[in-house]
């Protein structure tokens, strides 16, 4: 074989191999591609996670929230209407009533009432006539309308404007009273009737979530004296403060009941309150007290309900 034969072989095979060499180069480039594009397929992805993770986050974070709280109210219960009042101040106010009447309640530990009558018949000079009532209304606190306190104040509020405005009332006083409960005022006024001029005293009182409205009127009929309304209103003012008091004693706050034995503690606040009575409970516990809250005896009184 001559050398220029060789020598074309040499440079076949060269060729040969040259291009194998460049046949590689393009497969590993064109595989290289697919690699970029899955990284940077992933680093897309990665960033979408970061955003679902953030909004994960924050929703745990949102319900971690603590829910809407509100002060337990003080009292969770309400002493026995008739028993509010001692046997002493009965006979005062009342000489001539054999036993309170006990207003209608769907809850006693949330409404009660308790009302009394009395007639001392003097024949010929006329007669006396007494009538008291005494009702409670206890507010539970709710996480929407408020602690108990807050809505007792409110309607005690209520309660002081209802007896200002009763319709026929003359003379209309309206006056502080100390040392009962966290507020009490006192109303009182002349009620003119064909029976006689009823002197009617109301007072209303607040302690903790709890509101005591006492009514207490009197007259002289059948041609005896009117009775003087100071010693009504001192007598109201006293059986306001007793009845305060027994609340307290039944809740273990203090204080003893009407007749002096020793209330037990209250149990805990309620843990989920209802919604408290917009409304007092007074006569028969109807939902809201009559106004006035006066008798109208024609032959004889009749008890007022």
């Amino acid at each position: 074989m001559s050398e220029g034969t060789m020598q074309r072989r040499a440079q076949r095979v060269e060729r040969v191999e040259r291009a194998k060499r460049l046949s590689r180069r393009v497969l590993v480039c064109a595989a290289a591609v697919p690699v970029v594009l899955v990284a940077a397929g992933c680093s897309s992805d990665s960033g979408s996670g970061d955003s679902t993770d953030k909004a994960a986050e924050a929703a745990a974070s949102a319900s971690a929230s603590p829910s809407p709280t509100v002060k337990a109210a003080a009292y969770d219960k309400l002493p026995e209407a008739c028993k509010a009042l001692s046997k002493k101040t009965l006979k005062d106010l009342v000489p001539e009533s054999k036993s309170g009447k006990e207003g209608k309640s769907d809850d006693i530990s949330t409404r009660a009432s308790c009302s009394w009558n009395s007639l001392d018949n003097n024949g010929v000079k006329g007669s006396q006539f007494r009538w008291l009532n005494v009702s409670m209304l206890r507010f539970e606190s709710d996480v929407a309308r408020g602690p108990g306190d807050k809505l007792a104040q409110e309607y005690f509020e209520k309660q002081v404007q209802e007896a200002q405005a009763v319709e026929g009332a003359k003379s209309v006083k309206t006056e502080p009273v100390t040392g009962t409960g966290d507020r009490a005022t006192a109303v009182h006024y002349d009620l003119k009737k064909k029976e006689g001029t009823f002197k009617q005293q109301t007072v209303v009182a607040r302690v903790e979530n709890v509101v005591v409205t006492l009514d207490y009127n009197g007259a002289g009929l059948a041609g005896d004296k009117t009775p003087d309304g100071g010693d009504l209103l001192k007598d109201a003012k006293k059986a306001v403060k007793e009845a305060v008091e027994a609340v307290s004693a039944a809740n273990g706050k203090g204080g003893g009941t009407a007749d002096g034995a020793s209330s037990q503690p209250s149990k805990s606040a309620s843990k989920k309150p209802s919604k408290s009575p917009s409304k007092s409970a007074s006569g028969e516990a109807s939902d809201e007290p009559s106004k006035g809250a006066s008798a109208s005896p024609s032959k004889k009184p009749a008890a007022k309900s």
